[in-house]
């Protein structure tokens, strides 16, 4: 059963209690919104986290936007795996597409371990170009034909919040470890007892049928998977980090950096969004380059660095919030995505920073 909600010019559908789709109450609006925005939750979450962020973004964006909170993967269901969560998010986004045939755009905004799913998903939704008829101009073929699409849509953003993207294993990127080598061994031995499979993707401790860790697997294109080819035609790629306070996800891991690249925030002033404090704009790397600073960073593990190297390949916008002044601090994981906008409302200047700088 599907009710409809309406609040402040504000559409969203919603079953069993829980929102869905969200768009601009207006018509005018809502029927000349060609870009689709898929929001995509963390462990154990749903897709009412991503409410508040939503909302802005249609209230920003009424006649630009048409957001859908992924409702695929909810709960215990984030315990599957990245796979089978990537799997299950690339057939409900092939889902929308199917009922919106107005969308001509898409854009992912994922939280934390959300972002390694729409990672796997966009593998799956990419479209090659189609270059079988680029010499026949007679066959009505259009330019939009020979560029390659996520699920026949044009990509644009790639947006993650606090995600794991160099794995969750030692060397500090579980912060409540406290960075004891005892501590982080053993929860890569146990950690599968709790989060199931979705943990050994984390941990990095997955060997399925022999393959190497999917999160390596993840920075090339695999078997009938095109996760780089479909990472790279995004026009922008950004990765926001909590720098502290952040128990769940190190800033390392979230921002793609290794240790000698995390830069001093402190002094950094932003008046306009006061928890942004930090904002680098990366080229793409070449190996060469990833190898000789890799010599000298003293967190150096070889299968993080093939992770940070081979992601490092890709131009990227990082973006560190802190929230070290706020009294929800210690729950920064979830501020920065605002997922109980009554206690994180101290988030909101970090969505309104990803909406304002959205490429439309």
């Amino acid at each position: 059963m599907e009710n409809r909600a309406v609040e402040n010019g504000v559409c969203s559908t919603e079953s069993v209690n829980v929102s869905c789709d969200v768009w601009s109450c207006k018509n005018s609006d809502s029927s000349s919104a060609d870009h689709l925005v898929i929001m995509v939750h963390g462990i154990l979450g749903s897709n009412t986290d991503w409410k508040f962020g939503a909302e802005q973004f249609v209230r920003t964006l009424p006649d630009k936007v048409f957001v859908h909170c992924s409702e695929k993967n909810m709960f215990r269901l984030t315990l599957d795996g990245v796979d089978v969560m990537g799997d299950r998010l690339a057939e409900e986004v092939l889902e929308v597409i199917q009922r919106k045939p107005n969308l001509q755009k898409i854009s992912f905004v994922a939280h934390s371990v959300g972002g390694l799913v729409a990672r796997y998903a966009i593998g799956r939704l990419y479209r090659p170009p189609k270059k079988e008829n680029v010499e026949d101009s007679t066959n009505g073929t259009s330019i939009d034909d020979l560029k390659a699409t996520i699920g026949g849509l044009e990509p644009m953003n790639f947006i993650t919040v606090a995600t794991p993207h160099l794995g969750s294993r030692g060397n500090k990127q579980v912060p409540f470890l406290f960075g004891v080598p005892a501590f982080e061994k053993a929860a890569n031995l146990l950690i599968h007892w709790i989060f199931k499979r979705t943990g050994r993707h984390l941990f990095l401790n997955d060997d399925d049928e022999g393959q190497p860790p999917l999160l390596k697997r993840m920075i090339e294109d695999y078997g009938d998977c095109f996760f780089m080819s479909a990472l790279r035609i995004f026009k922008r790629r950004v990765a926001y980090s909590n720098v502290c306070y952040d128990h769940i996800v190190g800033w390392r891991t979230s921002s793609i950096r290794r240790t000698i690249e995390l830069p001093k925030w402190e002094d950094y002033i932003n008046k306009e969004y006061p928890h942004i404090v930090y904002e680098e704009h990366c080229k793409a790397c070449d190996t060469e380059q990833s190898e000789l600073i890799s010599t000298d960073d003293d967190s150096f593990d070889k299968l993080e660095e093939e992770l940070v190297t081979g992601l490092s390949r890709l131009s990227w916008e990082k973006v560190d919030a802190s929230f070290h002044t706020c009294r929800q601090r210690f729950a920064a994981h979830s501020v920065i995505q605002v997922k109980d906008q009554s206690m994180h409302i101290e988030g909101a200047d970090a969505v309104q920073h990803m909406i304002d700088h959205f490429l439309l």
